[in-house]
């Protein structure tokens, strides 16, 4: 199945990244979270689950705009906070 881009679930490098406060975009708890994720390591993650998704290196988190880093978009079959904590683990 291939992913439409407008009704996937975006993942964003800063859910994961454990120097972002949950404020600022961290979804996750600082004792799951790394140091400096990329979307790289997010498509790997995504992809070890089965789940189709498209790797988008020029795109920006909005909040960090500045800083570019990417994002992934992810076919819609889990729930976004499902996916999000089964991907935590696989980024360790």
């Amino acid at each position: 199945m291939a992913v439409d881009p407008e009704k996937a679930i975006v993942l964003w490098p800063a859910y994961f990244d454990m120097r972002i406060s949950r404020a600022n975009g961290r979804k996750i708890p600082k004792r799951d979270a790394v140091e400096s994720p990329d979307a790289q390591m997010l498509f790997e993650a995504v992809k070890a689950l089965g789940l189709d998704c498209i790797l988008e290196l020029e795109k920006s988190y909005p909040r960090f705009w500045y800083r570019g880093g990417g994002r992934v978009l992810v076919e819609p079959k889990l729930k976004k906070a499902e996916l999000i904590d089964k991907v935590a683990p696989r980024l360790k």
